[in-house]
């Protein structure tokens, strides 16, 4: 017998029990019969308002249709009726950060962690969501314990140092690269991460090998290019540097930081008619972008047209005030013990 006949069969013969209901549900939406099966979960709801299974399945179908408005009500109240669940509430913290909730969301997956202390995958989109959100030292904690209980990934190595460095705890950061340097000596993204930590802990001789390395294992990662230019240019090293940050920008084009720096090496060369057209492209990019025009203003200056190098100094200054985080580091803050 086909199941949609078996699911027909069922319904036919069984007491429309919650139970039954929901178990005859299943086999519809295994079938992707999801508008019978919902009336189904509908029907076993008005006949027990706390019948987990029918709440939840009824979230999750509208979750894995990417119905998160529709499905947080449903994941909600399975969560009342059965708060120990961790599907549920799983679920129910990522339909909230889906719809841009994200502590709500957070404050669900810190209830359904202790359910699944040891669940790497739950940990690392908390991670993610907690550097979002600037939560990094909550990120690097529980990136950390990811780490422990899956030493063989990673990408659980990476997160974790970006957390701690987005913390401004470089030591943390150094101690975690030096181990992932260790498992993986042949991923580029890892010694770019090593020789970047040895840099910031004042050894950069130590450093520039690990960050040759990371560009001569991947010649299309733009990070230790501009890395690299960013030294060059404080060596006074500019044609070099130059060089490196254009590839920084061939390899991704909305890099901002690496058109910055690149405007300011070919203005140390003197060649400013370059550096205006550079950062008159960068500005076509990310016309909100404060820095490009603060750097254009100074190239300006030095060509002696002080009009224009005044005009971009306050459109610099108006698109700062417009969007102040442009310019500044992200500071860590604490997680709040109840969403907002």
């Amino acid at each position: 017998m086909t199941s949609w006949l078996l699911a027909a069969w069922m319904l036919a013969s069984q007491p429309a029990d919650p139970a039954s209901l929901s178990a005859q549900a299943l086999v519809l939406a295994q079938e992707n019969r999801l508008g019978e099966a919902e009336k189904l979960w509908l029907r076993a709801v008005e006949q027990a308002p706390e019948f987990f299974d029918a709440l939840f399945n009824l979230g999750y179908l509208h979750y894995s249709q990417r119905r998160y408005e529709k499905a947080e009500p449903w994941l909600r109240r399975a969560v009342r009726v059965r708060p120990d669940d961790f599907n549920a509430r799983y679920l129910l913290g990522a339909a909230l950060v889906e719809l841009g909730r994200s502590e709500d969301g957070l404050l669900e997956w810190r209830a359904a962690l202790p359910l699944q202390p040891d669940n790497v995958k739950l940990m690392t989109v908390m991670a993610v969501e907690y550097s979002k959100g600037r939560y990094f030292r909550d990120a690097a904690a529980v990136a950390r314990r990811a780490l422990e209980r899956n030493p063989a990934d990673p990408n659980l190595y990476l997160v974790a140092i970006k957390a701690y460095q987005d913390a401004a705890d470089h030591p943390a950061a150094l101690r975690i690269a030096e181990q992932a340097i260790r498992r993986f000596p042949d991923l580029a993204r890892v010694n770019f991460e090593y020789g970047f930590e040895l840099h910031r802990a004042g050894r950069p001789e130590e450093g520039l090998p690990y960050i040759r390395k990371a560009m001569e294992l991947a010649p299309d990662y733009e990070e230790p290019y501009f890395f690299s230019g960013e030294i060059l240019l404080k060596e006074g090293r500019f044609e070099e540097a130059a060089a490196h940050l254009r590839r920084a920008i061939a390899l991704r084009r909305d890099y901002m930081a690496a058109w910055v720096a690149l405007g300011r090496a070919l203005m140390a060369l003197k060649r400013y008619q370059e550096a205006a057209a550079e950062l008159r492209r960068a500005i076509q990019i990310d016309p909100r972008h404060p820095h490009p025009h603060l750097v254009l203003s100074q190239v300006y200056f030095r060509m002696g047209d002080e009009h224009r190098a005044r005009e971009e100094k306050e459109i610099s200054l108006r698109l700062r005030r417009e969007n102040p985080a442009a310019m500044e580091a992200p500071q860590s803050r604490p997680f709040p013990e109840s969403a907002p």
